[in-house]
């Protein structure tokens, strides 16, 4: 059990460098949640917003299903632990 907490917490620090990475470099980072069906995931850019979007496997195309109000948004974050 101590082990599965150790490399939970790793990799939840490798995430949020991760993330901080791409905000910080201008590029929108993609946020994967059990929740959502395995075509769909979040995409929040450095501005704050974040988007519902699926991907077309086919064409690899983004659609946007949802903007997220900011107190969607900022829910999301705190789920995930994510600082805003």
């Amino acid at each position: 059990m101590a082990i599965k907490r150790i490399v939970s917490n790793r990799n939840s620090i490798v995430v949020k460098k991760l993330r901080e990475q791409k905000l910080r470099a201008g590029l929108p980072f993609m946020i994967n949640v059990d929740e959502l069906s395995s075509n769909q995931c979040y995409l929040e850019y450095p501005n704050g917003i974040i988007k519902l979007v699926s991907v077309v496997p086919t064409s690899r195309d983004i659609n946007v299903i949802k903007e997220l109000s900011p107190f969607e948004a900022n829910n999301l974050r705190k789920r995930l632990k994510f600082s805003n």
